[in-house]
């Protein structure tokens, strides 16, 4: 198999590829973070360097996928790929129940539009919101002109959103079921990253700042407590479930998995529902 990544997707394939016995060509650029690029290696990766700012990554991979006669299985624009990120959402909501809103890092879009469809299945009234990189605002930009906006490569220290453009099929689902998309500078991922390591004791990359640190910003409207109705419903909601049996959660599993195909079907309620939103 053969993917192209900055190197979190590149580390899950290779592994996966090892796991399967199969071999795993990884498009990496060359001046992807040295953690990263070890780290695939040591999962058994094979590393194909390419300069993210001259050649295009896209091109090289299928080249590849071509001449080896290797599946290709892209980061993010990919039906499976996004209902596997979507699980990280879903796991949220069975954990914490319904929330307010749900920020969410934005690179390609498999992990916002996962999650969006997640957010639907699990918690319609979720407002969710896509956070991308100030110097990489194609997110924003496409959400404003309601097409896919292809810019540069950005520059910033969040590598895993120095991505160009969004997906054909995750920039439909972002479009339809995401409420707005934000930005934050690299001042504000790196004081993120401070606070992540100082208050919470947690270590995070830049590329995954960017939800937390407009989740700071927006503090106040996040932590005003919850009045009347809202407040009754949240506290009936508050159990790790949400409030919900867990056999209905499984069966908004097989939904979530679904909508990101593109299918609609009745949603089993059973135990072996679970398998099928496995994603990558």
């Amino acid at each position: 198999m053969v993917t192209f990544s900055s190197g979190n997707h590149a580390q899950a394939i290779a592994l996966a590829a090892r796991e399967l016995g199969v071999a795993a060509t990884i498009v990496m650029p060359s001046d992807a973070p040295a953690a990263k690029l070890a780290a695939t290696r040591d999962y058994g990766g094979e590393i194909v360097a390419y300069d993210r700012f001259t050649e295009d990554r896209e091109a090289l991979t299928r080249r590849i996928a071509r001449e080896r006669g290797a599946t290709l299985i892209p980061p993010y624009d990919h039906a499976d790929v996004i209902a596997g990120r979507g699980t990280a959402a879903l796991e949220l909501f069975e954990e914490t129940g319904v929330l307010d809103a749900l920020f969410v890092c934005l690179g390609g879009g498999g992990l916002l539009a996962g999650c969006a469809l997640a957010a639907q299945a699990m918690a319609p009234d979720c407002a969710v919101f896509g956070v991308e990189p100030e110097a990489g605002d194609d997110g924003r930009q496409s959400l404003r002109a309601g097409r896919i906006v292809t810019i540069a490569v950005p520059k910033t220290i969040a590598d895993g959103a120095m991505t160009t453009h969004l997906g054909e099929l995750t920039f439909p689902i972002i479009r339809e079921r995401v409420r707005d998309i934000l930005t934050v500078d690299d001042r504000q991922l790196v004081e993120a990253m401070r606070f992540f390591a100082e208050r919470m004791k947690m270590v995070v990359e830049p590329t995954g700042c960017p939800g937390g640190r407009r989740r700071v910003r927006l503090g106040t409207f996040m932590a005003r407590p919850p009045r009347g109705r809202d407040r009754q419903r949240r506290q009936r909601r508050s159990p790790r479930l949400g409030g919900l049996d867990r056999q209905p959660l499984r069966g908004r599993r097989v939904q979530v998995a679904g909508a990101a195909r593109g299918i609609r079907r009745p949603c089993p309620h059973h135990s072996s529902a679970t398998s099928s939103s496995a994603g990558m």
